[in-house]
């Protein structure tokens, strides 16, 4: 295949990836949109920043154009959860490009708006309805939607649902969806989790992979400095003035320690904003865009960004701190050398991150070359900080009266999360 016409799509469909600038699929849209419009189960693994979103949602958009009778008032016909409000306007705007000069119309609930306003414009119904899951559970509950007729279920970047603990939302959301249903699950890695997840959820899959789960990019270029973590603030500053131009993103562990490691950029002349769980919507939207437009050119982020940022000039990723769970650590330099583009991800490692630095390449099968310093030969290991119990803002959220016992790594996977 070597454009989207050898596809079959519908000319609406091939005029409107055209007007978006595309013309040849990606590996994983190769080998998932053929399976999924034959009306298969597809279960997809790839890492960030190989096209995922079109690739379920152009067999969606045109399985919906066959569908031609107007949704009920509160319904939808299909649903696409994800576990991010970034990540859910992402992928919300990608599918407005495709359906623009179609019937289809294509809604966003999250949390973080107004959940009035959502429950207004559900009022008519949608085509195509992209969530969070707590802000869907939040409005089942007020009874402002009815998911029984939805046909077509999409859960993308499965995996950080599970870390998350999204689970439970989703056991209370998939039986009120209508059935027999097509449904496609996409993630970047596959832990054992999500090998249960696609047996409870999808009927007889068709696997697609297009690299190993926990590998990067292909043209991502990484490093790592050892130092100490007073150390970091001048190499910091050290890298991003050797290109005042590019696209820089920042990774810090802690909401606290991003907002103050921007705000100390700021005051040294850097053009810089945040992102993290503390920020309201608004506000976070706002920096992504002005991140996108160039007016911002370094965006401090936690993790809750990871897999939200769909920008292809970002040139850089600077891991500032290292994450708690390695899987982050892919997903995060994956924000670059997006869209066939080069990128370089630099890691700080502080004597007391080490072990985790070994997991990240473990993880990985790879060793970070060093750009300087190095690695202590006895670490010792990092001491888990005291986090606050609280949500971000507008997160979507697990089902309250469903918490199971997490074990040694989810308790790991829940501090990187409450973190963003």
């Amino acid at each position: 295949m070597s454009d989207f016409d050898a596809l079959g799509l519908k000319p609406v469909l091939l005029a409107a990836l055209k007007d978006a600038g595309l013309t040849t699929p990606t590996p994983i849209q190769d080998k998932a949109i053929p399976l999924a419009m034959a009306g298969n189960d597809v279960l997809g693994l790839a890492q960030t920043g190989t096209g995922k979103t079109m690739a379920f949602g152009i067999p969606l958009v045109s399985h919906l154009m066959d569908m031609p009778e107007r949704p009920a008032a509160k319904t939808a016909k299909s649903l696409i959860l994800a576990p991010t409000r970034e990540l859910v306007n992402q992928i919300a705007e990608a599918l407005r490009t495709l359906t623009k000069k179609t019937h289809l119309k294509v809604n966003v609930v999250v949390g973080g708006q107004s959940i009035n306003k959502q429950i207004h414009h559900l009022l008519k119904g949608t085509d195509i309805l992209v969530a969070t899951p707590g802000r869907l559970i939040d409005l089942m509950d007020r009874k402002a939607v009815d998911l029984r007729t939805v046909k077509h279920l999409v859960l993308d970047e499965a995996d950080q649902m599970l870390d998350m603990g999204f689970i439970h939302a989703l056991r209370r959301i998939a039986p009120k969806l209508g059935t027999p249903r097509h449904t496609m699950l996409f993630s970047a890695t596959m832990p054992k989790q999500m090998e249960d997840l696609s047996k409870a959820y999808l009927t007889n899959p068709q696997r697609v992979q297009v690299a190993p789960p926990g590998k990067a990019a292909d043209k991502v270029t990484q490093s790592v400095h050892h130092l100490s973590k007073g150390d970091k603030p001048a190499k910091l500053r050290e890298i991003l003035s050797r290109d005042m131009d590019a696209l820089t993103l920042v990774f810090s562990r802690t909401k606290h320690g991003a907002e103050k490691l921007m705000k100390g950029l700021v005051a040294d002349g850097y053009n810089a904003a945040s992102i993290h769980g503390n920020k309201s919507q608004g506000q976070r939207d706002r920096a992504i865009k002005a991140f996108r437009d160039g007016d911002i050119k370094v965006l401090v982020a936690t993790d809750v960004a990871a897999r939200g940022i769909d920008i292809p000039g970002v040139a850089y990723v600077i891991n500032y701190d290292l994450p708690d769970v390695p899987d982050n650590y892919v997903h995060r330099i994956g924000r670059t050398a997006r869209a066939g583009r080069e990128g370089e991800a630099i890691a700080f490692c502080a004597p007391d991150e080490a072990d985790l630095l070994r997991q990240i390449e473990k993880l990985m099968k790879i060793e970070v070359p060093v750009a300087s310093g190095s690695a202590p030969k006895n670490p010792v290991a990092r001491k888990p900080q005291q986090r606050s119990q609280g949500r971000g803002k507008g997160q979507g959220r697990p089902a309250a009266n469903a918490v199971a016992k997490p074990n040694g790594n989810r308790r790991r996977r829940n501090r990187s999360r409450k973190a963003a």
